[in-house]
Order: structure tokens, then sequence, then C-alpha cells
């Protein structure tokens, strides 16, 4: 039995000022990647329910507020409210959270025992879609709670894994530069760039190279950025430094001082160990000017043995994807 909801009262008399920007209370356009519409359409009236009974899903995106951004909107509930009601569904005896987190905690905070809500019916996956969208259009979302949600939602979308949606974006990659056979379904190929259109933020390819390796930091690093310490470009260059205490002493150091990034990339250079990889690009340059000077083009045996050469490091390279 769902648990019981009363009407909210409102007046057209009193009018509560308007919320200045920094006490924004979330007012987000409608996600694009909602539930399907046909049932989408019986939302309950806005109502009033214990704050008690509305409970928090494990798969909630977001993990980290700024407290100040936090403290600000606790102050604005307090004193006007909560000027936009959550999003929630019925589970059990229980409503589940599908929007409005930050509101929700700044009503605790303030202690309020009742919220404004609007109740919808939803499975799991279309709460968890809703909820992945509505966050995704968020403009203060960090870049690795916002990789999380596209890498979740892709997978939502796809009926698959965050596995399986990383491997889908690398076989598009290299069916585009033509390093492997077209296999992909045209119909999860459209769904990917429908996705990513519809985010607007990024495309697919430079959430491969550029989003996606931001999951593979070391944990250390990985927080900082979550929680909004660093930016994602230093975080990525301090994630260079192999030594556990020399990492995270200079990612200390960035956040303390407010290092730049040629600062942090200075700092990065001076403590990586010697290595041959300046030699090898070296050769590789001189090597690549030989060819270009040699006869190898009219000699049709050694063309068929640079074209095997070329196929095994064009193989080499594609398994940095």
């Amino acid at each position: 039995m769902s648990p019981r909801a009363t009407s909210q009262q409102t007046s057209a008399k009193t009018r509560k000022p308007r919320a200045k920007k920094e006490d924004s209370q979330d007012v987000v356009s409608e996600p694009t990647l909602l539930v399907d519409k046909k049932k989408d359409s019986n939302f309950a009236a806005i109502t009033k329910i214990l704050i008690d009974e509305i409970i928090i899903p494990t798969t909630q995106p977001r993990r980290y507020f700024a407290a100040k951004a936090m403290q600000s909107l606790v102050e604005s509930v307090r004193r006007d409210g909560i000027l936009v009601p959550l999003l929630v569904r019925p589970v059990g005896d229980k409503y589940e959270l599908v929007a409005g987190e930050r509101r929700y905690k700044a009503a605790k905070e303030a202690s309020f025992s009742e919220v404004p809500v609007t109740i919808q019916e939803m499975s799991d996956s279309q709460a968890i879609q809703y909820t992945l969208t509505e966050n995704l259009q968020r403009e203060d979302l960090n870049p690795v709670e916002e990789t999380e949600g596209i890498l979740d939602l892709l997978a939502l979308r796809l009926d698959t894994d965050r596995e399986g949606a990383i491997s889908l974006l690398n076989k598009i990659a290299k069916v585009k530069r033509g390093l492997a056979d077209n296999d992909v379904r045209p119909e999860d190929s459209l769904l990917v760039e429908e996705i990513f259109k519809t985010i607007g933020r990024i495309t697919p390819e430079a959430f491969r190279t550029h989003r996606l390796p931001l999951l593979k930091l070391h944990i250390d690093i990985l927080e900082a950025l979550r929680s909004g310490q660093i930016e994602y470009t230093k975080a990525r260059e301090i994630d260079k430094v192999s030594s556990d205490s020399e990492r995270m002493e200079l990612l200390e150091a960035a956040i303390e001082h407010s290092l730049s990034l040629s600062q942090i990339r200075e700092q990065v250079k001076a403590l990586q160990p010697p290595s041959e990889s300046g030699d090898l690009q070296k050769l590789l340059d001189k090597t690549y000017k030989k060819v270009k000077k040699s006869k190898v083009w009219s000699n049709p045996d050694k063309q068929e043995k640079l074209k095997s050469l070329l196929a095994e490091l064009q193989g080499l390279l594609s398994t940095e994807d």
C-alpha cells in the first residue's frame, strides 16, 4: 500500500521572491531521453509527503556536492521553501527519489518534516534512465560523474554493461578509421549518435579518447577529481607519476597552491625516470626519412615487405585504443 500523501497548499496571493542564481534549486529543463511517452502521461498532482518516507536509490549517479553551493541551497530552502517539487516513484511502502537529490538533502538539513513531490509510476530502468539524463543536463556535474553517467546511460540504452559500451565505442572508432570490418549493428551505431547528440557537450570519439581514460586514474587522483578539488587536465598529468608517495605529494601541492597545468607538467617531467622513448622517436623519424629517399618504391618485393611491416605497425598502434 502506498503511503498517504497530502495535497500541497499553494497561495496565488503570496508570491515568493525569485531565487538568486547561487541559490538555484535545480531548475533543469525536462530531459529529452525520457521514458516511453505512452507510459509517461499519468503524473500525480503535486503533493506533500513525509521526508522520512523518501529513500535514495543505490544507483544515484551524483556522490559529491560542493559544500559552499550546498550551504547556499540550504539557506534558500530554509528561507523560501522547496520551489521545485521532487520527483519520486512508489516503491513498496516508501517513495524512491528520481530527481531532486540536492533539494532533498537541503530540506533534511533545514529540518523539514515534509516536502512537495510529484509521484510517477516508473519501472527500475525508466527511473535510472530519467535520473541519469536529468543529471547529465546539469552544468555542475564533475567530469568523473559525467563520464560515469554517460557510460551508464549508454549501457542502459544498449542493454549491456559498462565494458560492453566501451567495447562498442572502440569498435565504432576502428571501423571509422578503416582498421576493422564493419560488424557494428546499424541500430547500435545510430543509438550512440542519438545519445551524444542529446547530451550535446561531447562527441562519441572525444568521450572515448579524453573522458574514458579518467576512470583508469589512480584512486587518489580519481577521488580528488570526483570531489572537485582539481581539474581533469591536471589530474591526468599528475597521474603519470608512478611513485605513490611522489604522486600524492604533487597532488596535495597542486590543490594547496593552485598550481597551473604548465607548473604541474614541469614537476611531472622532473619526477619521471630516464627512458629510451626519446631515442626511439628519433630512430623512427630517421627511418621514415630514409624510406622516403630510398628506391623501395620501384622494387615490388621490397614494397610487399614494407606493406607487411606497416600493417604490423598499424596493428601495434590499434592495441592502444
